[in-house]
């Protein structure tokens, strides 16, 4: 069994859980409410297995008995929340792909906004960008097939294949009259999770883009990188803008990479086995500098998670808008036929016991990413919030907000890495003004 954390339709991430088996055993004490609640349980089985019964003989084309119980199945499943889902085999081994960080594809994250599948913006330097796939672009087609009612992860699998091989695409876009077709030829994609560079020779600035497999190790990699090329290191901006989640266990380690003590994240959920709580290490090698942190309304799941561990721990201001607020954990169940269950068992709590579910991290500083002239043209962007089933936070508020695009991590074109920067750069004058005082 794994478990998964998503954010908004792209992300994925696992731990290994133990499961435990609960047996509920009904003695002196049973519950009348309890036998109610399984007699209509049993009342509704019936009535699927007469359904199923019904369309088996009576359907106007023999129907394959498998792909109807896994469209049953399916249903069932998605009617819980916008994150539980069933996933055929492909689907699952699609689902485990995804975070090792390389495979066969076109190089392009993509969303479902407004109900149409949609690009979220095409990797650099890969056969989508080279091709001039471009942020917003609504795919309507692929290979011909209507996307329409099309989820996120069967437009995976029909976009990812072997090397050299092609796909077409039938884009729509603002500028276009009618629907342009891009043929695309297929190569191995590989996303390198962490970047970083050193702004004014002083600042360490590291981009996590998603957590899979390597990411706290490339983030490791990044530190000893940035101290020993910095003269000297003053402070680092960390940069989980538009960073969409993936790996819990990876979560947890870039957030330990940080901290030398206190709550990480806290799970909890109906099943009381499968609680946890994660907290930091003293590896002695942590760095000691000031941070920021940086988010959006992008920032979900797993970058929450190490928003708000540095923010309750006291170790990073975190600075930009409110975060996407995807609060809940997936647990992945596989079936014996190579299927599985991607099931929400439990929520996430920060280290002082906030749920973020539906609500995100809150940041210190609040500061809107100012768009340059070609960027004008604003996206609705969905919360967690705004997803039809989604589960109720504790304190949520109805309406939408609107969210940049990508924004570069440059300093003349990126007013909140800048405003990072300047923070960094005047935390050891007010130090020396609060000695004086």
């Amino acid at each position: 069994m794994k478990k998964y954390l998503y954010g908004h339709g792209k992300s994925l991430s696992y731990i290994a859980v133990i499961v435990s088996v609960v047996c509920f055993v009904i003695g002196f004490y049973s519950d009348s409410r309890v036998a109610a609640v399984d007699q209509d349980t049993y009342k509704n089985l019936k009535v699927f297995n007469e359904a199923l019964d019904i369309i088996d003989k009576n359907y106007v084309e023999k129907v394959d008995p498998k792909s109807v119980m896994q469209g049953a199945i399916n249903g069932m499943v998605k009617s819980l929340d916008p994150h539980s889902t069933y996933l055929t085999s492909d689907m699952y081994k699609e689902l485990q792909t995804e975070t090792r960080g390389s495979f066969g594809g076109i190089g392009i994250e993509i969303t479902i906004l407004n109900d149409v599948l949609t690009v979220v913006s095409p990797i650099a330097d890969t056969p989508a960008f080279i091709a001039g796939i471009k942020s917003g672009d609504q795919i309507i087609k692929i290979d011909d097939k209507s996307t329409k009612g099309m989820s996120i992860l069967e437009a995976v699998k029909k976009l990812r294949g072997p090397e050299n091989t092609q796909v077409k695409m039938t884009i729509m876009r603002k500028d276009l009259a009618q629907p342009k077709d891009f043929t695309i030829t297929r190569a191995v994609i590989k996303i390198k999770s962490v970047k970083h560079k050193i702004y004014e020779g002083r600042i360490g600035y590291i981009r996590v883009s998603s957590f899979q497999e390597k990411t706290s190790e490339e983030l490791r990699k990044s530190l000893i990188e940035i101290e020993k090329d910095a003269k000297p290191l003053i402070g680092i901006v960390l940069d989980l803008r538009n960073d969409p989640g993936g790996l819990l266990d990876q979560a947890v380690k870039v957030s330990d990479a940080f901290l030398k003590s206190g709550t990480i994240v806290s799970i909890k959920g109906r099943v009381k086995n499968l609680e946890s709580r994660f907290a930091a290490r003293d590896d002695g090698n942590e760095p000691a500098c000031p941070m920021v942190v940086l988010v959006n309304e992008g920032s979900a799941s797993a970058s929450e998670i190490v928003a708000g561990a540095l923010q309750d721990n006291g170790r990073a201001i975190v600075l930009g808008t409110q975060t996407f607020g995807k609060g809940s954990v997936q647990t992945v169940i596989p079936f014996e036929d190579g299927s599985a269950m991607k099931l929400t068992t439990a929520k996430y709590y920060t280290p002082k016991g906030k749920s973020i579910q539906a609500e995100g991290i809150t940041p210190d500083v609040h500061l809107e990413y100012a768009r340059s002239p070609e960027e004008k043209d604003l996206d609705i962007a969905l919360r967690e919030k705004d997803l039809k089933g989604h589960i109720p936070g504790e304190n949520e508020k109805p309406e939408k907000s609107r969210v940049a695009k990508k924004a570069a991590d440059d300093l003349s074109k990126d007013n909140q890495l800048k405003t990072a920067v300047d923070l960094l750069k005047s935390w050891k004058i007010f130090e020396k003004m609060n000695s004086k005082g």
